[in-house]
């Protein structure tokens, strides 16, 4: 079973291309999947697992306070790997079919208002190098609301300050070019003309941001930042990596933007997508209306 799954993996890869985020959680689920089929259910070929036995894998997440989304995504998971394992006729069936996708619960993305945005922003120090680095990276979020896992990914050629844009490749290895504002760029000028300089040393790389060993920083360095700079300005929301991203999406509806135009900055292939966003506006609005109508 684990040789299968390799060869799934090695499909993912090479054929579909997909984003290595996406084949990690892909790898996670499914490991999880074939050690209940082996020590719960003590079946020994995939070729023998029925619908009951995906079910009984499923109850079992359910039972652990897994997410109805969580739900979903390891389904997902599981559906492709069967299909997969029938059309390389490794299996005579696919015991998946008829597995039902449990609706995720609606909710809304956190936003920050203009103000937490200002705030964070302003945290990180510009007399250090580290400093200079987090504010380039949490402007560079904010004006183009990119992935993180873009934002890590980025190389020096992707930059392109004079015309004021950056290139991004995102899931699926489709590639977009997105304006940057005017702070983001002066942010970056700042970062690749003096701090960068210091922390890549003697080393030789094309990575845009680095760690305190002159390498690429990781996602988990990221967030560590983050956790640290939204307690050092003092913003009581539980911010997330994500977080600038979703306040980029809904500061720009907000101001007028076309939907179709955020949906292209953020990379969604389907509008409905994008489409969360309005919602968020329209709650932010009642509530402003609740916190300064007289009347209200």
């Amino acid at each position: 079973m684990k040789d299968q799954l390799q060869d799934f993996l090695h499909y993912l890869i090479v054929e579909r291309g997909l984003a290595m985020n996406t084949i990690q959680s892909y790898e996670r689920d499914l490991k999880k999947y074939i050690v209940y089929i082996y020590e719960v259910e003590k079946i020994e070929s995939l070729e023998t697992v029925s619908l009951f036995n995906i079910l009984g894998f499923l109850k079992q997440l359910k039972e652990s306070g897994l997410s109805s989304r969580t739900l979903a995504r390891h389904i997902a998971s599981i559906r492709s790997f069967h299909q997969f394992l029938l059309r390389e006729k490794a299996v005579t069936h696919d015991p998946s079919v008829h597995v039902e996708t449990p609706q995720p619960e609606r909710t809304l993305p956190k936003v920050l208002s203009m103000k937490e945005v200002e705030l964070l922003l302003e945290t990180p120090s510009l007399k250090t190098a580290f400093g200079v680095r987090d504010k380039a990276m949490l402007e560079v979020l904010y004006a183009t609301g990119i992935r993180v896992s873009e934002l890590i990914n980025l190389d020096l050629g992707d930059i392109h300050l004079t015309m004021g844009f950056l290139r991004c490749v995102g899931k699926g290895n489709k590639e977009r070019i997105i304006p940057i504002g005017r702070e983001a760029t002066q942010s970056l000028e700042n970062y690749i003309n003096v701090a960068r300089r210091e922390l890549v040393g003697k080393k030789t790389t094309d990575a845009l941001f680095l760690n305190h060993h002159g390498n690429r920083i990781s996602r988990q360095g990221f967030w560590k930042i983050l956790k640290r700079l939204t307690k050092e300005a003092a913003i009581k929301k539980d911010l997330t990596p994500h977080t600038l991203r979703h306040s980029f999406a809904t500061h720009l509806l907000e101001n007028g933007a076309d939907l179709r135009a955020v949906q292209e900055m953020l990379g969604h292939a389907d509008i409905s997508t994008t489409q969360i966003y309005t919602h968020v506006t329209k709650a932010r609005m009642k509530d402003i209306y609740k916190a300064f109508h007289p009347r209200a």
